[in-house]
């Protein structure tokens, strides 16, 4: 089976201002889905009106990044933040039932500011294990599916707690919760780790969205760099991944110009545009 790719809204088509305007730029440009990070200032009820008018689907959104301005990106794991991580929980749900969306990223955060990481490591994991349970119930209550993402922190976050595949399956593992998996980027995986074809078979149960870029550049998956994805788009299949595959990358120049990577892979599968079989024309 083919795979079925999301347009990441917070990412592709910088040159329209608008997440509407991305989303029907996506759909016209052959996805059938999309997904962003936290939404802010786009009311739910325009994004899903775009949604049903492209006939697209909204795959993922995050959970709000906290504070900014005080650096942070994520308080699933920052202890201290409790109520704060449960607030902002709870206004994600609440955007993601408005919009039809079944996934939402539950961003672990950085290592506090002035304090050592291996310091608070023990403390951040049991805080993140305990936010998470009651994510777990909270979405299950909604037919949702929490997803933790590893960040890497030699390139793109240094501070950041949730680092490696290993690291977040053995959170995941503790948590024991069906509804709670892992969110891989091969971009961060690859700068952490490598090893992409043994993680990808690894951690495949685990595995309830994927997302691309090349490395280094965060590119077009045909861009330069160390990645070859027709060979991982071709492992992914045989492993049977029905999933997103999230397109999470930075256009090196026009969006759509850029997109002759997934014209030829809907090509080479004898698809028409968007990915849909041409015998069902």
């Amino acid at each position: 089976m083919a795979l079925r790719f999301s347009a990441n809204l917070s990412w592709l088509f910088p040159e329209l201002p608008a997440l509407p305007a991305r989303l029907e730029a996506a759909a016209a440009a052959g996805f059938g889905a999309v997904e962003a990070a936290w939404p802010a200032g786009c009311p739910a009820q325009e994004l899903r009106a775009a949604a049903e008018r492209a006939r697209v689907r909204i795959a993922l959104l995050n959970t709000p990044p906290g504070d900014p301005e005080a650096g942070e990106l994520g308080l699933a794991a920052v202890p201290g933040r409790q109520a704060a991580f449960r607030q902002g929980l709870e206004a994600a749900v609440h955007y993601a039932r408005a919009v039809g969306c079944p996934r939402i990223h539950v961003m672990a955060g950085r290592v506090p500011l002035g304090t050592d990481r291996a310091a608070v490591a023990g403390e951040m994991e049991t805080t993140f294990i305990e936010n998470l349970k009651y994510t777990a119930d909270l979405l299950s209550q909604e037919d949702m599916i929490g997803l933790l993402e590893p960040i890497n922190n030699r390139i793109t976050d240094p501070r950041y707690y949730l680092n490696t595949p290993h690291q977040a399956a053995a959170i995941l593992e503790k948590v024991g919760r069906p509804n709670l998996k892992l969110q891989l980027d091969l971009f961060h995986c690859q700068i952490m780790d490598g090893n992409l074809s043994r993680n990808l078979e690894t951690y495949f149960p685990l595995i309830g969205h994927i997302q691309i870029a090349q490395v280094p550049g965060r590119h077009e998956p045909d861009s330069p760099g160390e990645l070859n994805f027709p060979y991982i788009f071709e492992l992914l299949e045989s492993l049977s991944y029905t999933g997103y595959v999230g397109c999470e990358y930075a256009p090196k120049g026009d969006t759509l110009e850029g997109l002759g990577w997934l014209r030829s892979y809907w090509e080479s599968r004898g698809l028409q545009h968007g990915g849909t079989s041409k015998a069902a024309k």
